[in-house]
């Protein structure tokens, strides 16, 4: 197996990993904050406007881990920088 092989199979694992978790995390988080909103809006419903406004900041925060996590496996794939390193020695530019 030469460098470029184990250069592509390592991107790609990394990538699936950073995927799996980077949308098991987020997925997780999100169910709790809803779940504990749900729960705080039945117990104060006079605070309904607070919790709603603040539930749906910590859901963007949430999901901004999860588009971090896509960005950097896509990276991985597609601009990779070990992959201009290994063409440059391979090709002597």
């Amino acid at each position: 197996m030469d460098s470029m092989t184990i250069i592509g199979v390592a991107s790609i694992v990394t990538a699936g990993i950073t995927i799996a978790l980077g949308s098991l995390g987020p997925a997780l988080g999100q169910g709790r904050a809803v779940s504990t909103a749900l729960s705080s809006l039945a117990q104060q419903p006079d605070a309904s406007a607070t919790i709603t406004r603040t539930l749906f900041v910590g859901l963007a925060m949430i999901e901004s881990t999860a588009i971090y996590c896509f960005v950097v496996a896509m990276i991985l794939i597609f601009v990779n920088p070990f992959w201009n390193q290994i063409l440059t020695q391979v090709t002597g530019n």
